[in-house]
């Protein structure tokens, strides 16, 4: 199923036969490990072999049980996960505050100088996938604006080659929390379908509702 995200080419997603469009932020809510797992592997398996640069921030498991579940799936691709030019792993606080707190601006300017740098050498298409439960368990200051820079997302993403997907376990999180996410996403991931989001607020608009001062 493919669902017109943008006017940039047709990207597809790696699970349940879903495709959308280059220039695309999601949030894929889900209630089980199998669930969150399919659309990991599914989705950076894919741009492996479409030769995507693959950026992964895995929280819920470790990286070696990450690894092992995609030399499984993918063993063809069993040694490109240590080529940087492939994929790109991150722990969360060096993605998310590397200088010990938690700033969305800072987090936008860090991802243009990472999008600048992956385009030296030509077009590149990015995809981006994150399990945000490190949110729900870190108590570093600033992680209480995490909402302002998923809104501020969605006016970095754009007309780039990137598919940025943001994964919330609906069982960990409270119910005002997914809220404010869906608030935050124009597209969702639930039950393995990709649709356009009907809560979704611009993020001008959210951020002078919630977070006025980053505006």
């Amino acid at each position: 199923m493919h669902l017109q995200t943008s006017s940039q080419p047709v990207v597809d997603l790696g699970f349940h036969n879903c495709s959308c469009n280059w220039g695309t932020h999601l949030c894929g809510l889900y209630e089980s490990e199998k669930e969150r797992d399919d659309i990991i592997l599914g989705f950076l398996g894919r741009g492996d072999q479409a030769n995507d640069l693959g950026l992964y921030c895995p929280t819920e498991r470790t990286l070696a049980s990450f690894s092992e579940l995609f030399k499984s799936r993918y063993p063809e691709s069993e040694n490109h996960l240590d080529d940087p030019d492939r994929f790109r792993f991150l722990d969360a606080r060096t993605l998310y505050y590397p200088n010990g707190s938690f700033s969305p601006p800072e987090m936008i300017s860090g991802l243009d100088r990472f999008f600048a740098d992956t385009q030296k050498e030509g077009p590149r298409n990015i995809r981006g996938v994150v399990d945000m439960i490190w949110s729900q368990e870190s108590k570093t200051p600033g992680v209480e604006h995490l909402m302002a820079y998923e809104a501020k997302l969605n006016r970095f993403i754009p007309g780039k080659p990137w598919v940025s997907l943001c994964l919330y376990d609906v069982n960990k999180f409270s119910g005002s929390v997914i809220m404010s996410v869906l608030q935050t996403h124009p597209y969702t991931i639930s039950g393995g379908v990709v649709t356009e989001n009907p809560f979704y607020q611009e993020p001008d608009r959210w951020l002078e509702n919630n977070a006025p001062e980053f505006l």
